[in-house]
């Protein structure tokens, strides 16, 4: 064999070696890590989702600082939805065939939160719902491969129930974004109204397209129905241009609000000087939460962003903390592991210990209820307080009546 023939040889074998290296090399670096398809609305709905990212981002940042889980560090797959259903059903697929991710968490608006509650259904694939609020998802829509993290929004209007009966109030005004969260709220508030104080009267219910509020028409229709109290749940740029106008038009003097999220920092800061006193709300006075959890939370989150933390940080945070509990308890990324595992699943955060209930699949994580009060020319909560998700939801007989057959 002469010179040539032996150098081609040689050739093949130096390639043959190589390729069966990195042959052996992938699969070995596939296993030293456990892949989270994450999806969200990131580029529509920036206020909340950009802190909820830096949230994800620190959880697992210490996850894997402390060795991962099962002894593999965890990567996040991120796409963003996308704000279309369709598109978010079609991300969620991708995430799992092509990315291989042997589970999905995210979304922020209900309607999306509903189609990949469906895509998880019908696929069999797990999801752990960070955001939406509807309580479709954990209820009439709900399935054995879906749960959800956030307090849907049944859980944060019965939060805020002691304050609105107590208003002793009895024409109200409605004002929601026309989509499933803001329908879903608006139910929810006139039928426990309903049942608390039967002579309540709805004068009128405003229901602005989501993102195209016209703020003058909404808060003059308003007035003019000449409600005693208002109950509101518009949020981001909806929510600032409605209480720019309210102010202006004097609609909310002498006039109590109860209001879903607006003393969540996303939605209060924006309003600066401009912030609603007194309104009655859901929220996370950041600044003034005093507990050992969350001041570690809080002083890590501000040592990697330089910024305070926003609730969407803690929503992010929490999410993958659970999905970290979930895999250990589980021992593995296997569907029905996994779906067996968060079923009374304990999940410490930043507003203390929570589990996921086995009857809807529901966390318990609560809120903070209290007024919104001017500080320094900025939005503040005042006398508020933690709500434990757990005292506000129905037992778990009457809520397995709301979910379909085989949902659990």
């Amino acid at each position: 064999m002469d010179n040539r023939h032996l150098h081609k040889r040689y050739l093949l074998t130096v390639a043959l070696a190589g390729a069966a290296a990195i042959a052996l090399f992938r699969p070995a670096s596939a296993q030293d890590t456990i892949k989270i398809g994450e999806l969200n609305s990131y580029k529509s709905q920036p206020a909340f989702l950009d802190p909820y990212k830096k949230g994800w981002e620190l959880a697992i940042e210490e996850i894997n600082a402390k060795g991962g889980v099962l002894g593999k560090k965890l990567e996040v797959v991120s796409r963003d939805d996308g704000a279309n259903p369709g598109e978010a059903v079609r991300v969620a697929e991708e995430l799992v065939t092509r990315e291989g991710v042997p589970l999905i968490s995210g979304t922020f608006l209900s309607h999306i939160g509903l189609a990949v509650t469906n895509f998880a259904g019908q696929k069999k694939v797990f999801f752990l719902a960070a955001e939406p609020l509807t309580d479709k998802i954990t209820w009439q829509n709900g399935n054995k491969y879906t749960y959800r993290l956030r307090s849907s929004t049944y859980m944060q209007v019965a939060m805020l129930m002691p304050a609105a009966k107590a208003l002793k109030a009895k024409r109200w005004a409605l004002v929601y974004p026309n989509f499933e969260y803001g329908q879903s709220a608006a139910e929810n508030f006139k039928a426990l109204m309903k049942k608390a104080q039967p002579d309540v009267e709805f004068v009128t219910e405003q229901a602005p397209p989501l993102g195209k509020i016209d703020a003058g028409a909404v808060a003059q229709a308003i007035d003019d129905a000449k409600p005693d109290a208002i109950f509101n749940v518009l949020f981001a740029g909806d929510l600032a241009k409605f209480v720019r106008e309210g102010n202006t038009r004097g609609v909310f003097k002498n006039r109590p609000v109860v209001s879903l999220l607006s003393g969540e920092p996303e939605y209060l800061d924006p309003l600066k000087d401009e912030a609603p006193v007194g309104w009655i709300v859901t929220g996370y006075p950041q600044d003034k939460i005093n507990t050992p959890e969350h001041k570690a939370f809080r002083d890590a989150y501000m040592k990697k962003f330089n910024d305070y933390p926003r609730l969407g940080s803690i929503v992010g945070y929490a999410t993958m903390k659970s999905l970290a509990a979930g895999i250990a308890k589980a021992g593995s990324t296997d569907t029905e592991k996994l779906v067996t595992a968060f079923a009374g699943l304990k999940v410490d955060s930043p507003f203390g210990p929570f589990i996921y209930r086995a009857s809807d699949h529901q966390a318990t994580m609560g809120a903070y209820v209290g007024k919104i009060a001017l500080e320094n020319g900025k939005g503040t909560m005042t006398d508020f307080k933690y709500v434990d998700g757990a005292d506000v939801l129905p037992p778990d007989d009457e809520v397995k009546k709301l979910r379909p057959a085989g949902a659990n």
